[in-house]
């Protein structure tokens, strides 16, 4: 069974050496929550370059690409209409289609990919069940680890050892 260690810590310069040091120390689910954006965090997590800038490049232009030749097809192949002599596929008639779409498919695909990447939407998390984890949304620093049974009271001391105000074990009945 899986337990979560959850430390609140008072400073962030602490809260990322004690994630370093568990990361150093081979814990491999490590996490961080703060109310704001923490410099070094991804770092301190061996976090990798994200994946969503080039999922929306690819469905951008693969939106760019579906919307021109929708419009190509429509217009000049399947039901072209002859208005003064013009050739029934105008490229420049099709530019504001084209860069909608190529909008839309980027947009959607940053949507629905974060939600596949941060398994979303997962409506709980042991760590809620801390009542002062509350604090991790207003003005408090935390990490917590996922680790086992037989090591969550080794892990506990460590972080203490690191600087933590308050460490608490939290059982995952997933």
């Amino acid at each position: 069974m899986k337990r979560h260690v959850v430390a609140e810590f008072a400073a962030e310069a602490p809260l990322l050496e004690a994630a370093r040091a568990l990361r150093a120390e081979g814990q491999a689910e490590v996490d961080l929550h703060s109310p704001v954006p923490l410099h070094g965090a991804d770092e301190a997590l061996g976090l990798k370059r994200s994946i969503v800038p080039r999922l929306a490049l690819v469905a951008g232009l693969l939106g760019a690409v579906t919307g021109y030749l929708m419009q190509w097809y429509l217009v000049g192949v399947d039901w072209p209409i002859n208005v003064g002599g013009r050739p029934p596929s105008s490229p420049p008639a099709f530019i504001p289609v084209t860069f909608e779409l190529g909008v839309l498919f980027a947009a959607l695909a940053i949507f629905f990919g974060l939600f596949a990447l941060w398994g979303m939407p997962r409506l709980h998390h042991p760590v809620f069940e801390v009542e002062a984890f509350r604090s991790a949304s207003v003005d408090g620093l935390w990490l917590s680890t996922v680790v086992s049974a037989e090591a969550a009271e080794s892990t506990a001391a460590r972080l203490r050892g690191l600087g933590a105000r308050q460490v608490q074990i939290v059982e995952d009945a997933s």
